[in-house]
């Protein structure tokens, strides 16, 4: 597979609160949301433990008005993107990072959360890097 890469995520898990829906100074919609996962294991002791990782999401476009409209906390969402790692400058000089998932379809899984229902694809997110100043948040 020499040349050949792949940058994929497929989450299904449940808000950590309501959506943040803003726009760009160009007036794109972008929504944040964060996503929990969870699993569950035996420990070395036999016991079953949980375990949730919370995942940064962004939506960019069409799928940000619908996060902002029908999504709310603790719904279930299934979640496909790629990785992405943007990097600034904090007010303190230190360089800082965050990995996120730049959504591309959302499927909600909640009948309650449904509305008109059904997978939404956003053909037109971007597929370029994202400047963190164009990110209103």
């Amino acid at each position: 597979m020499a040349g050949k890469s792949l940058n994929k995520v497929q989450l299904i898990g449940n808000l950590g609160k309501d959506p943040e829906v803003k726009y760009t100074p160009q007036g794109t919609p972008v929504a944040k949301i964060t996503l929990a996962t969870n699993e569950r294991y035996k420990d070395k002791d036999g016991q079953w433990q949980d375990r949730t990782e919370w995942h940064n999401v962004v939506l960019w476009q069409r799928l940000a008005e619908i996060a902002g409209e029908y999504l709310r906390k603790g719904g279930k969402v299934y979640i496909e993107g790629r990785l992405q790692t943007r990097s600034w400058e904090g007010q303190d000089g230190q360089k800082r990072y965050r990995t996120e998932v730049v959504a591309g379809t959302m499927l909600l899984l909640d009948s309650r959360q449904q509305g008109s229902g059904g997978p939404r694809d956003d053909a037109g997110f971007p597929t370029d890097e994202v400047e963190p100043d164009d990110i209103p948040f």
